[in-house]
């Protein structure tokens, strides 16, 4: 992908946070340091993508890429919670509850959540987008953020510990924890362009394919990776005997589910058009990432 969409995708999200000189300046510095402790970008940088791919100008898709970014950012936050999957490292360093405390963490979290929603639903977001499409951009964030998405998918994978569940469940919880947000990003990036359904359509197929194919890797390598390596714990979800489909199906299976489901994705961009090469080498570089 553009390695120029990184810089401006760190420059805007700082611009967002207000200044830790006040009362409440430890909360601010603990969104700060889940902000700062960077990762792929992964999301943000969907945006960016599919923003340019349908012909959007990047200040425009800049918000939407820092919002769903503070999503992203807020869930892994309470992800590492004791109450949740209760790890102490993330990216490398210790969780933000480690840092700051359960409290602040859990704080830090919500406070995240809603900045997310201020960016896009701020005059400054709908001057550059639009009115419609900065109401869109809150409606399908919103969608795949909460209880049916993201939220839900969570839910999901914390009932499925110390017990077994069907493969169609375990696919269910990776389409929702995993994909949806994934899915928001390639949507988000093409209503920032204000593309038409079918390219939305199609960049929400991709984005959806690519969520299986992530997660999965995610598995595979929670099983075969080191904790140095993939900078957080790796035999997390054998510990908490969560069903996966690594568990299910075995390692070999899931490479081949991988394979194909970056394949799928890939697939479908070509029903948007014009230059795919980037995404189409971000796929497949996600599907044989090590950490």
């Amino acid at each position: 992908m553009n390695s120029i969409y990184l810089g401006m995708i760190e420059k805007a999200l700082y611009g967002y946070l207000p200044s830790t000189d006040c009362n409440e300046g430890k909360l601010i510095k603990s969104m700060k340091y889940s902000l700062e402790a960077g990762g792929k970008r992964v999301r943000p940088r969907l945006v960016m993508e599919f923003n340019a791919l349908c012909g959007g100008k990047n200040e425009t898709a800049l918000p939407f890429a820092c919002a769903v970014e503070m999503i992203h950012t807020y869930s892994l936050i309470h992800d590492d919670l004791p109450c949740m999957d209760n790890d102490d490292l993330r990216r490398g360093k210790p969780s933000n509850h480690k840092v700051f405390g359960e409290d602040t963490a859990l704080l830090a979290g919500d406070a995240l959540l809603t900045l997310a929603f201020e960016i896009l639903a701020s005059d400054k977001t709908a001057k550059l987008a639009g009115e419609k499409a900065s109401r869109r951009a809150v409606n399908v964030l919103a969608k795949y953020a909460g209880c049916k998405g993201m939220a839900g998918g969570q839910m999901i994978d914390l009932l499925s510990e110390n017990r077994s569940v069907p493969v169609e469940t375990i696919f269910e919880l990776i389409e929702k924890k995993t994909g949806n947000l994934i899915q928001a990003a390639c949507e988000l990036g093409c209503i920032a362009a204000n593309a038409d359904e079918e390219k939305i359509k199609a960049a929400s197929e991709y984005g959806k394919n690519i969520g299986y194919a992530f997660q999965i890797q995610d598995d595979i390598l929670d099983l075969t990776s080191t904790d140095e390596v993939l900078g957080k714990p790796v035999g997390s979800d054998e510990e908490n005997q969560k069903s996966t489909l690594v568990s299910l199906l075995g390692i070999e299976r899931c490479k081949e589910l991988v394979r194909e489901y970056t394949s799928q994705a890939v697939a479908s961009l070509y029903r948007i058009g014009g230059n795919t090469k980037a995404l189409s080498f971000f796929a497949m570089d996600l599907a044989k990432r090590v950490n």
